[in-house]
């Protein structure tokens, strides 16, 4: 069967939450919004390009930082509303220079930081 991207459920701006995991270590690593255009982006490069909703802007991962999220696996889940990238990530994926986005431990109430930036 061949992959139609308007048969995903895209949210009233046109866009759909995309999940960047490890695909080594199954590591969640971030969260952004991708459109029809980025999917196609992607797809066809092998590079993660997301869409910018600050920037109203393409945003392919690394082209400032030079943390490019290489795409191994496309997935979509089962209602078809967010989808799943298994990436090969070259250094940081946060924009706080971090391994990944989700960093924040919250415990008992207590927010704990799990993890420092990386250095150079």
């Amino acid at each position: 069967m061949s992959f139609n991207p308007n048969t995903l459920q895209f949210d009233d701006k046109g866009l759909i939450p995309a999940i960047a995991q490890d695909h080594s270590t199954g590591e969640v690593l971030m969260m952004a919004w991708m459109n029809v255009e980025s999917i196609a982006r992607t797809l066809a490069s092998g590079r993660v390009t997301y869409w910018s909703r600050s920037r109203q802007a393409f945003w392919t991962k690394g082209e400032t930082s030079g943390h490019v999220q290489k795409l191994v696996e496309f997935r979509v889940d089962c209602d078809r509303d967010c989808l799943l990238l298994k990436v090969d990530q070259t250094g940081p994926a946060c924009h706080t220079n971090r391994r990944t986005c989700f960093y924040t431990l919250v415990e008992g109430g207590v927010e704990t930081l799990t993890a420092s930036p990386m250095t150079a």
